[in-house]
């Protein structure tokens, strides 16, 4: 009998720069997304995904897993064909923890790129498929802005209370785990000062 894996761990807390930086390649980014959002799935299943050869991702996978950011499920597939799962939901890092160290500056601009490019293929993806998705689905979206006048401390309380609210959310309705009557939805939660807004 197969043992079903244990769900990912809510969250990896990042403070080398090194297995940041291994995250901060963009295929390897997409795969932990992927394996994020779907659950556990092959080298082979992943590159058809991503339009990448399998040795290819398998040679990425093997990256993640050596920074702690993936691992092969137990008891499933075979020699030649491995799965893997994401170990964590999500992979946060704190700024002064990785300032100090050599490009640590420079991976976190990488990863701030990284950031936005999903953000924005994510909104490209929902104003795409709008069309497709049933009245429901239209009345349940939101975009909405909303702006404060804060100190750096208030920020960083509402971001915690914000992702608070969001974890508890995932841990009652997890992406990996399909419904009858479910889609996945993005939360695209950005706490960003602007001195001068476009």
């Amino acid at each position: 009998m197969t043992r079903l894996p244990e769900p990912p761990e809510p969250a990896v807390q990042v403070t080398d720069v090194r297995a940041l930086r291994a995250l901060s390649h963009p295929l390897r980014n997409r795969l932990l997304g992927l394996l994020r959002l779907h659950g556990p799935a092959t080298a082979s299943g992943l590159a058809r995904a991503v339009g990448e050869s399998s040795g290819s991702t398998s040679y990425h996978l093997r990256q993640l897993a050596a920074h702690g950011f993936v691992e092969e499920v137990e008891g499933q597939g075979s020699g030649r064909e491995r799965w893997w799962r994401a170990r964590h939901r999500m992979t946060s890092w704190q700024r002064s923890d990785l300032q100090a160290q050599e490009g640590g500056t420079e991976v976190q601009d990488e990863m701030t790129r990284l950031q936005l490019d999903v953000h924005a293929r994510v909104l490209d993806a929902w104003q795409a498929q709008e069309a497709d998705l049933g009245p429901e689905w239209k009345a349940a979206a939101s975009m909405s802005d909303y702006v404060v006048r804060v100190r750096p401390d208030q920020a960083r309380a509402l971001a915690d209370e914000l992702g608070a609210v969001l974890e508890r959310w995932m841990d009652e309705h997890p992406a990996a785990t399909p419904a009858e009557g479910t889609e996945l939805v993005f939360a695209l939660v950005d706490i960003v000062p602007v001195r001068d807004p476009l």
